[in-house]
């Protein structure tokens, strides 16, 4: 593909985005796309363990998401096969030459919002707007674009060991990293490196690699109580949505820590089933935040001891289940310089700043870590994208000359690697 074709690549992705563990469409292009070229694609539970995921999309959502992929231009039986057996997707291109396992993880979900469609939001203007219940409104449709972009470059085979690119599902709410962890797709690799484009930084000016960050866990919390007339024989009830909502604010009480910087936040509660009955269930989810891995756990520890309280309070049941997590990133020196020189080769890098704090939390973090642990070294990379507006707003976009460039640093790493 030349840089015409992966901007148009990335387009056809912005106009049809999928949400988290739905990305059927996505990854059925994504295949299509590599077709003639020397790589092995992997699929299925070889590339993403699903078994331990919390909340997956139902059989019928998926279906939907399916169906639409299909009435935008998929083949129904690549459509059929996503949909049944999971959106990830591994790929393998080995070099010419003896050499390092070079990884990188490329996200593919939107996020499930409406983009706009106002004057001047240039998808809009350019007519390759969503026109669905889902938005790229954080780039991980550039970041696709750049993982074929980088296979194909790098088809002619001349450089020194393999790549393994992983397009990875539901980086949104950070599910889909851990099931490729669990299916050994990270398992081998030597080098590894994610990607993400700034909205709010300038195209040219670019990052080395993101450090820090925040570790998460996201926490869906049941309460199980027992229904009962509310004025005729309340006594008989169990009230899961009081046990509920005492533990919401208990949560949010969680006093902050001096070693780290710590976030709580209850995002949702659904309890209830009419104004005369005594909530049986209540459903909760939350998430704990926080710039050191083992204050993170303290605080989801905290969480549960909380939930465990009120729900004994008011004599009803209860479980936790981890629905989402990411860990804080150390990227590698060394790493970071072969990026910077990269970088550096660039005539269209401006400023390049060798690392720079990261705020939020990115499930990436748990490959680098995981390919650390086994004696590999990775980083983080960051490429201005001068977007009108920030990240999650219904007007993100990316300058789309960030494909080419990141393509470009990408593939100078890879060739000039001993």
């Amino acid at each position: 593909m030349n840089n015409e074709q992966l901007i148009a690549f990335r387009r056809e992705l912005h106009r049809h985005p999928e949400p988290a563990f739905a990305e059927v469409g996505t990854a059925a292009r994504v295949e299509a796309s590599l077709v003639g070229l020397p790589v092995t694609v992997i699929s299925g539970v070889a590339a993403s363990d699903l078994s331990r995921v919390i909340n997956l999309p139902t059989k019928d959502t998926l279906a939907t998401w399916a169906d639409l992929a299909v009435e935008s231009g998929v083949r129904p039986e690549r459509a059929a096969y996503f949909r049944d057996n999971g959106t990830a997707l591994i790929v393998d291109l080995a070099g010419d030459r003896a050499g390092p396992t070079w990884g990188l993880r490329v996200d593919m979900d939107a996020l499930p919002m409406l983009e706009s469609s106002a004057l001047g939001h240039y998808p809009a203007d350019e007519g390759f707007n969503s026109a669905v219940a889902a938005m790229h409104a954080c780039g991980h449709d550039v970041h696709t674009t750049v993982g074929v972009g980088l296979l194909h470059r790098l088809s002619d085979r001349g450089f020194a060991g393999s790549l393994r690119v992983l397009f990875q599902p539901a980086e949104e709410g950070v599910r889909g990293a851990q099931t490729m962890i669990d299916a050994r797709a990270l398992d081998g690799i030597d080098h590894m490196l994610a990607i993400h484009v700034a909205g709010g930084m300038p195209f040219g000016e670019v990052v080395g690699s993101f450090t820090g960050g925040m570790a998460t866990r996201k926490l869906l919390v049941n309460f199980s109580g027992r229904a009962s007339h509310a004025a005729g024989m309340p006594e008989a009830g169990r009230n899961a949505l009081i046990a509920a909502s005492t533990g919401a604010i208990g949560i949010m009480g969680i006093p902050r820590f001096s070693t780290a910087d710590t976030r709580v936040n209850v995002g949702t509660l659904i309890a209830g089933d009419g104004v005369n009955i005594v909530p049986a269930a209540a459903t909760m989810t939350c998430e704990a935040r926080a710039t050191d891995d083992e204050v993170v756990e303290e605080v989801t520890a905290r969480i549960r001891e909380i939930v465990a309280g009120a729900s004994l309070a008011q004599g009803v049941e209860h479980d936790v289940a981890i629905m989402g997590q990411s860990a804080t990133i150390s990227p590698d020196e060394e790493m970071i310089d072969l990026l910077v020189n990269a970088f550096s080769k660039h005539p269209k890098v401006g400023k390049v700043h060798r690392t720079q704090t990261f705020a939020g939390s990115d499930d990436a973090n748990l490959m680098i870590r995981h390919v650390q642990l086994h004696g590999g070294i990775g980083a983080y990379l960051m490429v201005g994208a001068s977007s009108p507006g920030p990240h999650h707003s219904a007007t993100f976009d990316a300058d789309e000359r960030t494909i080419p460039l990141a393509v470009d640093v990408l593939e100078t790493l890879l060739r000039e690697h001993p």
